[in-house]
């Protein structure tokens, strides 16, 4: 455990910011230092530039058989910003432990989550018991996009017979999870215009376009009914959940509770009962924000906003994506010039009864002592809808909590999980050396 937590501390010291503020110098040295690890251990590795994007950190280690199956093994080292300095107990870049848990920037988020995975790969090979083929893949851009691995991955002529990504999370503190599903994202920032400069509302109003009250009625076009159902335009290819999901979801924490927990209220009555199936296999729209006007008595002429549509498996980013514009755009009155800027991220969904899914859940629970819960998550993660894309069964786990404060000030991480994980990542690289080529 001592060198484990060392050298994870080593990592986290580096600021590998990429969302803002951090420097090309650093994030290139949290690359080189996961690509360092790997030649160590007897492997061979080298960082990929692709244009103006972060390195990647790629590498690979050999089976000590022959005609083994291959995994790849996915991580990122780039994080958050650490916002407000000063709502930090110690510094983000400067790792402590209190109370069982190491607090620093990217200490959940993602390099404490994967370096078990990592560590455990390096050990293996370092002493000839790696039973499978790894492959490493490490990015920088996680947190701004994933640009990078996902032109590297489609590039990519060598895939995999199975992936393990670690960088989700525990049910609870006794309950280890595969997440099956993952919903894919389309976001628009859009700016409507509607005169040259702000106008007087006493002289103007009611005679000359209001560019918030444009923008309010563009949204409310695709804002979801009173029963938190969007409209069907964007609910289609929504995918029912395996039978065998469901009865997973009977062994998680209720919605009232995972609600209350973070002090959220329903959208409707109902919404708490309904929440592994909203959140995780079925679509769902925000506002993120609306900005325009001043506090004075004007007529705005700009107003800016951004909406989401979270996207079920089933569905295609490339197919809703368009159909949101077009009901955004046909919402807008002549004389309104409506601009959108998009984010898309496809969905990925995973069955349970792949033999990789199945033999994962035996090696979480060999490590683990505990069988593991069937999830979806609400959130994306990029690379993985590119693995489904090249039918490469990803086993998406890890070890964080929701007491992690990932991408909040003093983020944290157990050091239970550091254990579990590299506990589990050994099973896990054992137990995938059974599966079929």
């Amino acid at each position: 455990m001592a060198d484990l937590l060392d050298q994870l501390v080593e990592w986290l010291r580096i600021p590998s910011i990429s969302t803002g503020g951090g420097e090309p110098a650093d994030l290139r040295r949290a690359a080189e230092w996961a690509a360092e690890h790997v030649e160590r251990a007897g492997g061979s590795a080298e960082l990929v530039q692709i244009g103006d994007g972060n390195p990647l950190a790629i590498g690979d280690f050999r089976a000590n058989q022959r005609d083994a199956p291959t995994i790849l093994i996915y991580g990122h080292y780039d994080v958050q910003s650490v916002g407000d300095l000063g709502a930090w107990d110690s510094p983000p870049f400067e790792p402590e432990i209190r109370d069982g848990r190491l607090y620093a920037r990217g200490a959940s988020d993602d390099k404490g989550n994967f370096w078990p995975l990592l560590y455990a790969a390096c050990g293996l090979a370092r002493e000839g018991e790696l039973p499978v083929n790894v492959r490493v893949v490490v990015e920088g851009e996680e947190e701004a996009g994933s640009e990078t691995i996902t032109e590297w991955m489609r590039a990519d002529e060598r895939g995999a017979d199975a992936a393990i990504v670690f960088d989700s999370g525990m049910v609870d503190t006794q309950t280890p999870a595969i997440t099956l599903g993952l919903r894919g994202m389309a976001m628009a920032q859009i700016e409507v215009r509607t005169a040259v400069r702000d106008l007087h509302s006493g002289m103007y109003g009611g005679s000359v376009l209001n560019a918030l009250h444009v923008l309010h009625h563009m949204l409310a076009q695709v804002v979801p009914g009173p029963d938190g159902t969007l409209r069907d335009e964007l609910r289609a290819g929504v995918l029912e959940p395996a039978e065998a999901e469901r009865i997973s979801w009977e062994r998680l924490p209720p919605g009232t509770q995972v609600l209350s927990e973070v002090g959220g209220r329903e959208a409707y009555p109902g919404a708490a009962a309904e929440y592994y199936e909203r959140n995780g296999a079925d679509a769902s729209l925000e506002v993120n924000e609306i900005v325009g006007g001043e506090p004075r008595t004007v007529v705005p002429a700009i107003a800016r906003g951004t909406v989401s549509i979270r996207l079920a498996p089933g569905q295609r980013a490339t197919e809703i994506g368009p159909e949101l514009d077009r009901l955004l755009r046909e919402a807008a009155p002549p004389g309104a010039d409506v601009k959108l800027k998009w984010h898309l991220a496809e969905p990925s969904l995973f069955e349970p009864d792949l033999p990789a899914v199945v033999l994962a859940a035996q090696a979480i629970e060999r490590a683990t002592g505990t069988a593991p819960a069937l999830v979806r998550s609400g959130g994306s993660i990029p690379v993985v809808a590119e693995f489904a894309a090249r039918d490469i069964p990803t086993i998406v786990s890890g070890f964080g909590l929701p007491d992690d404060d990932i991408h909040a000030p003093d983020e944290s991480y157990r050091l239970e999980s550091l254990e579990l994980g590299e506990r589990t990542a050994r099973e896990l690289l054992t137990g995938l050396a059974a599966l079929e080529r």
